[in-house]
C-alpha cells in the first residue's frame, strides 16, 4: 500500500466519522426542533387555560361583590328586625307576672298573648 492510498484510505475514514457525526447532531436537532414545537403548543394551551381562568375568578369577583350589596341590605334588614325582637323580649321581661304568685299561670298567659299576636297580621 502506498502512501497515497494510504493517505485517501484516512481521509475516507475521517470523512466518514465526520458524516456520522453530522447525521447525529442533525437528528439531534430536529428531534430538540419537535420538543420545542411541543412546548410551544402546550404553552399556548396553558396560557389559554389561565386566561379563561383568570376571566372566570373576575366574573366570580363581581358576583361576589353584587351578592355582597345584596347580603347587606338583607343584614341590616335582620339586624332591625333583631332590635325589634330584643326590644320585645325586654318589655316582656321586665313587665311584672301578669298573675303574682302563680309563674306557671303567668307564663300562660304570655304564651296565649304571644300567639294572639302572631295570629293578627
Amino acid at each position: 500500500m502506498s502512501a497515497l492510498q494510504a493517505l485517501l484510505l484516512a481521509s475516507l475514514i475521517a470523512n466518514a466519522a465526520l458524516v456520522w457525526g453530522y447525521l447525529g447532531e442533525r437528528d439531534e436537532a430536529i428531534a430538540a426542533r419537535g420538543d420545542v414545537s411541543a412546548k410551544s403548543q402546550e404553552l399556548a394551551g396553558v396560557r389559554g387555560a389561565a386566561q379563561a381562568c383568570s376571566t372566570e375568578v373576575g366574573r366570580l369577583s363581581d358576583l361576589a361583590d353584587k351578592r355582597l350589596l345584596e347580603a347587606s341590605a338583607a343584614r341590616r334588614e335582620a339586624a332591625a328586625r333583631a332590635a325589634g325582637h330584643a326590644r320585645r323580649a325586654d318589655q316582656i321581661l321586665a313587665a311584672p307576672p301578669p298573675v303574682p304568685g302563680d309563674p306557671c299561670a303567668s307564663a300562660q298567659v304570655r304564651v296565649d298573648g304571644w300567639l294572639k299576636g302572631r295570629t293578627q297580621p
